[in-house]
C-alpha cells in the first residue's frame, strides 16, 4: 500500500521541492494550488513522467470547506492520507506593521495559521487510529522568522509561524497516543519566490551573507529534512521543531 502525501502550496519553491522528492521516495502526491494551476499541473506531469503517482488539486487552505473538498478528492484518487506538509503560506508585502494594510494581515494568519489548523485538523481525522486510520506523521512549515521576529520586514508573518510552533508542540502531544507524529520544521533565508512575492526580490543579496554559513539555502536543502521527519527513521521523534537555516 502506498504511502498518500498531500503537500500545501505544493506548485512552486519548498512545495514543489518536497513533492518531488517525495515522489522518488515512493509517496502518492496531491500537489495542493490556490491561484497557480500551470507550475502545480507541470510538476504533476513531472513526477508521472518519471512513474510517479500525482495530481493537483486547486483549494484555498484559508476556506474550511475547500480545505474539505481537498481532502475528499485525496479520499477518491488516493486512499486515506498519511503524511502532510503544510507548506502554504504567505508573508505579505514588506513594511514596519504600524504601515501595513488590515487586508495583509487578516490574509496571512487566515493562510498561515487556520489553514493550518484546518488542514491538520482533517489529516488527524483520516490518520489517528481513533478514527480507523492507520497513523501518519505531519510536518508544519515554520520559520526562523518565529524566534527573530522581523521587525521592520513582517512582524505578522512572524506571528503566525510563533502560532505554528505552539500548534506542532500541543498537537503532538494530543494525537502522539493515536499514531500520528507531528513536527515542524523553520527554515531561514531560502532561494524561493517569497522575497520577491513580498516586494523584496533582493532580499537575498542584501541578507544572504549574513548567514552563519555563508550563503542562503536552497529549497531542495529544506524538503530532504522535511522528508526525514516524515519517514520511519524519525519515528521517535515527535513535537519537535527543526531549524534549518544555516546557524541563523
Amino acid at each position: 500500500m502506498s504511502e498518500v502525501i498531500l503537500v500545501t502550496g505544493g506548485g512552486r519553491g519548498i512545495g514543489a521541492a518536497t513533492a518531488r522528492l517525495a515522489a522518488r521516495r515512493g509517496y502518492a502526491v496531491c500537489v495542493n494550488y490556490a491561484q497557480a494551476a500551470g507550475p502545480a499541473e507541470a510538476l504533476v506531469e513531472e513526477i508521472r513522467g518519471h512513474g510517479g503517482q500525482a495530481f493537483a488539486h486547486r483549494a484555498d487552505v484559508a476556506r474550511e470547506d475547500e480545505v474539505e473538498g481537498l481532502f475528499d478528492a485525496i479520499d477518491r484518487e488516493f486512499g486515506r492520507l498519511t503524511a502532510l506538509v503544510n507548506n502554504a503560506g504567505l508573508t505579505g508585502p514588506i513594511s514596519r506593521l504600524d504601515e501595513a494594510e488590515g487586508e495583509v494581515l487578516r490574509n496571512v494568519v487566515a493562510v498561515n495559521v487556520l489553514g493550518v489548523l484546518y488542514c491538520a485538523r482533517a489529516a488527524v481525522r483520516r490518520m489517528s487510529t481513533r478514527h480507523g486510520g492507520r497513523g501518519g506523521a505531519i510536518v508544519n512549515l515554520s520559520s526562523g522568522a518565529a524566534s527573530l521576529g522581523s521587525p521592520g520586514e513582517y512582524v505578522w508573518y512572524a506571528a503566525t509561524k510563533g502560532a505554528v510552533d505552539s500548534l506542532t508542540l500541543g498537537l503532538a502531544k494530543e494525537v502522539g497516543g493515536a499514531g500520528i507524529r507531528v513536527n515542524a520544521v523553520a527554515p531561514g533565508m531560502i532561494a524561493t519566490e517569497i522575497h520577491a512575492a513580498g516586494g523584496d526580490a533582493g532580499r537575498l543579496e542584501r541578507i544572504g551573507n549574513a548567514v552563519p554559513i555563508g550563503r542562503p539555502g536552497t529549497a531542495e536543502e529544506v524538503a530532504e529534512p522535511i522528508l526525514w521527519l516524515l519517514s520511519e527513521e524519525a519515528r521517535y521523534t515527535t513535537g519537535t521543531v527543526l531549524r534549518v537555516a544555516g546557524g541563523r
